[in-house]
């Protein structure tokens, strides 16, 4: 048993080297915050790498502390003593989440020691890994711990939902296919080319919402004008990033009952998504329904992982999962009546996110598992190939996107006791 004030975790299966007096540093603040575990910036070999601060809603299990953990041990010993079973992949997250509800832990934002972080694939191919079958395993043990967390901080939700009446409201269309853009010329005419193409037992409508391209992408969407199903949105110039652009297209006059996703760079994988996801949403009842994609080159080869169906989302525990993981998945439907209420942020990143996450608090969220689209990667994805800064501005974001959540859960179910 450890008999000294702290106790310190290496995570990495590589060399670890201190600075002067860095370890010392880390129980310096350790002792002054009196922080249940401290961690900090250090080097990957010869380059800087920060991380960032933890908060109540860093709840994914892949959240990057770097390899050096220095636990206080009486938080050790006590978060240990109260886990129940042996793990075989989420030990390490199961005594972080529970250190976390003894005490603080605290980013020292300063570079104190070096090691080798062995994966040095880029951010666009870490950020499936979480949805490969191959790690199905893995998740299952993760969820299992962050469900326990939930039910102890007072979060968890009980597969409870509210109704939706998703006849509410007069719609001249039954559906929209959103497409926001903004510098996509070389992509945009196959978007709304598959859009346009879509069959269906009612009347729908195409939505492209230009935020002030530059390149030629407005001359393309002309192209299609002569469509009458193609509405088409010129914002004006300023801030309005990808949730401001979602906006426009739900409140303007013309936007369906449903509002259906379609990126810019991608296409559906048939003519039949749009009416997939109109019967999914009566046959379910609904507020919003989540497809399944296939990761694909420009020329719409499929490439690794290939299909991504988040099967993870469960009926019974989908929404007290999503705070666990980083992403809900797409294609993505929203019941307009609802969503315009709520709204997206003005943000170009976790919009989609921020929305689900709010929807999965009262209403249930339907599922398609069929390939309902297909996900092109190419270099002018938003997050092919991100740096770390960037990397760590989402994080950043989406963890404050789960903290809010999850004082609002708190909050429902206390209201709910009262």
């Amino acid at each position: 048993m450890a008999d000294t004030d702290y106790t310190l975790i290496y995570t990495r299966p590589t060399e670890l080297r201190f600075v002067d007096y860095g370890l010392e540093r880390m129980v310096q603040v350790a002792d002054d915050t009196r922080a249940a575990m401290v961690y900090a910036d250090h080097f990957n070999g010869a380059k800087p790498n920060p991380v960032i601060d933890y908060q109540q809603g860093s709840l994914r299990d892949e959240f990057d502390f770097g390899g050096v953990l220095l636990y206080r041990t009486s938080v050790l010993l006590a978060a240990v003593a109260g886990m129940e079973k042996e793990y075989e992949f989420a030990g390490l997250y199961d005594l972080r989440l529970r250190a976390s509800r003894i005490g603080k832990l605290v980013h020292i934002n300063e570079f104190l020691y070096s090691e080798l972080d062995p994966d040095k694939r880029t951010s666009g191919e870490k950020q499936f890994d979480y949805v490969n079958p191959r790690n199905r395993a893995v998740q299952i043990e993760m969820e299992e711990v962050c469900t326990k967390h939930l039910r102890a901080v007072g979060a968890y939700l009980a597969p409870r939902f509210k109704d939706i009446d998703l006849d509410e409201g007069e719609f001249e269309y039954e559906a929209s296919v959103v497409i926001p853009c903004k510098n996509r010329a070389r992509t945009i005419g196959d978007a709304i080319r598959s859009a346009l193409s879509q069959k269906t037992s009612f009347k729908y409508n195409v939505i492209v919402v230009d935020d002030n391209s530059t390149d030629g992408t407005v001359d393309v969407i002309k192209e299609f004008m002569g469509s009458d199903r193609l509405v088409y949105i010129a914002q004006e110039p300023g801030w309005h990033a990808i949730g401001g652009n979602w906006n426009a297209a739900v409140h303007h006059p013309k936007c369906g009952r449903f509002a259906i996703q379609l990126d810019s760079d991608d296409v559906y994988s048939d003519e039949n998504t749009v009416q997939k996801f109109v019967d999914a949403f009566r046959a379910q009842k609904c507020a919003a329904v989540i497809g399944s994609y296939r990761i694909t080159d420009f020329d719409l080869n499929p490439m690794p992982p290939g299909i991504i169906d988040h099967r993870e989302w469960t009926p019974e525990n989908g929404r007290n999962n999503a705070l666990r993981i980083n992403g809900l998945g797409a294609p993505r439907a929203y019941f307009v009546p609802l969503l315009r209420e709520m709204n997206f942020p003005t943000v170009l990143y976790g919009e989609d996110y921020s929305v689900v996450l709010r929807i999965s608090r009262e209403y249930q969220i339907g599922r398609i598992y069929d390939v309902l689209y297909f996900c092109r990667r190419w270099a002018g994805n938003s997050d092919a190939a991100l740096p770390l800064d960037k990397v760590n501005a989402h994080d950043t974001y989406k963890d404050r996107l789960r903290t809010w959540e999850l004082q609002a859960r708190i909050a429902l179910n206390q209201s709910r006791k009262v």
